[in-house]
């Protein structure tokens, strides 16, 4: 269900996706409120405006204690690390963590801060949600660390409990052929399709792309998450699912029902809804498609580095999780030749015992 507004307050999303909120009061100004309703920042500060103490947005870090982990807070928010080094959707994940950290530690002096305290609050949460409150406060902690609000990192030592992470299912032969009788060439669903399985990318980079992303039959563009480039070729089967849409003047290949850009969580909404239309497992996800790529490209025979270009990824790890899994398989269906092998050896030299048994009779 979804919350509501605190009251007088108003938001809209604009152009560039980004959400913003005002309060808005007949026979008073307009006023910006910063941060997420209900967060601690937005409630001082719409308290403030209410009162009319707040007749300019000014920073957090005016209303705070000198060398609190409130101050460090927004000194951190303010940081090109946070503003220009992480993802907006890495931004808002570790905002909600430290928004919770705030609240119940903000007052407190950041330079006390210490091992056993953090150590405490990790111990309290499951090993995921412990994993991304860790990278939340080391960005926070290396931060205070560089202003010398800071002078040691209490998060050495923690202890760490390893996080079983769940691989998405990568589609197999017959879960496309069964989208593919579905959704024919022509509609936005195929479309949607063929980028995710010809291209290969995440959610967030599919709804970004369009034609003048394509060059020479090379497809180029920088992840959302990332940053990092990736330049592919245009495949067949996508280049006559793009070729086989109307003519538009859009930006993106996909949009809306309305016309407009698709959102990556409206995406993810949209695809899961057009594989039910097709009838296929909730295990089918978009991502999934992306897992089926990368897989057959490991199968057959893609290295390392030809993987991380082609998918954008930064890390060997991240492309040898297919690769050593094409590995095994080949190293499975190696020794199954090497066992027929084998088998056929025995029969033949039992059949040649019972041979020389019978001449010997």
């Amino acid at each position: 269900m979804k919350r509501k507004l605190p009251k007088f307050t108003h938001g809209y999303v604009d152009q560039y996706g980004k959400a913003k909120f005002f309060l808005r009061r007949a026979g008073h100004k307009k006023v910006r409120l910063p941060g997420l309703p209900w967060s601690p920042e937005f409630m001082a500060a719409r308290e403030a405006a209410l009162k009319g103490e707040w007749d300019r947005p000014e920073t957090r870090i005016e209303r705070t204690t000198a060398g609190s982990v409130n101050a460090a807070i927004v000194s951190y928010y303010q940081c090109t690390a946070f503003k220009d080094g992480l993802a907006e959707s890495s931004q808002k994940m570790r905002r909600a963590i430290l928004e919770k950290f705030r609240a119940e530690h903000g007052d407190k002096r950041i330079a006390l801060m210490h091992r056993k305290a953090l150590q405490t609050i990790l111990d309290r949460k499951s090993p995921a949600a412990a994993s991304n409150w860790r990278k939340a406060l080391r960005g926070l902690i290396t931060h205070a660390m560089s202003v010398d609000m800071l002078a040691t990192d209490p998060l050495v030592g923690i202890e760490r409990v390893p996080v079983q992470s769940k691989e998405h299912h990568p589609w197999n032969m017959e879960e496309c052929a069964l989208f593919e009788a579905h959704h024919a060439i022509g509609t936005r669903a195929r479309l949607a399709y063929e980028l995710l399985l010809q291209a290969g990318h995440a959610r967030s980079d599919v709804i970004r792309m369009g034609r003048q992303h394509i060059r020479d039959g090379v497809l180029s563009l920088s992840r959302q998450k990332t940053g990092v480039a990736f330049d592919v070729p245009v495949m067949p089967m996508l280049q006559q699912a793009i070729s086989a849409m109307p003519p538009s003047n859009h930006l993106t290949f996909l949009i809306t029902a309305q016309g407009k850009p698709f959102t990556a969580a409206g995406f993810g909404n949209y695809f899961r809804d057009v594989c039910n239309e097709a009838g296929l497992p909730k295990r089918c996800t978009s991502h999934g498609l992306r897992a089926a790529a990368a897989t057959r490209a490991a199968d057959r025979g893609a290295t390392t580095t030809q993987l991380k270009a082609w998918f954008g990824w930064k890390r060997d790890s991240e492309a040898e999780r297919y690769t050593r899994h094409a590995d095994r398989k080949k190293a499975a269906a190696a020794m199954g030749r090497l066992m027929t092998e084998t088998n056929k050896s025995a029969t033949e030299s039992g059949s040649a015992e019972i041979l020389v048994s019978q001449n010997d009779t």
